[in-house]
């Protein structure tokens, strides 16, 4: 995913990708960082959802705000 300097922007790129296999990497904190791949399955007006691969996990949400300050970052699978 591109860097993007505005939620707006932001949501647009997920919105345009809805249904796309992506790998997320994720800080939870106290340099820990969770990486999994999944499908995003929704959006919604402040946050998306993805769901994950491993069938265990679930499904996981994040704020675009997330992506904004990269404690989330996305790559699309082709």
């Amino acid at each position: 995913m591109e860097y993007y300097n505005n939620i707006t922007d932001i949501k647009n790129e997920i919105e345009r990708n809805v249904g796309r296999d992506v790998k997320l990497k994720a800080n939870v904190g106290r340099r820990k960082m969770y990486e999994s791949t999944g499908t995003i399955e929704n959006v919604y007006p402040s946050i998306f959802v993805v769901r994950l691969d491993n069938e265990a996990k679930g499904c996981v949400s994040f704020s675009y705000s997330d992506v904004l300050t990269k404690t989330v970052t996305l790559s699309y699978k082709n």
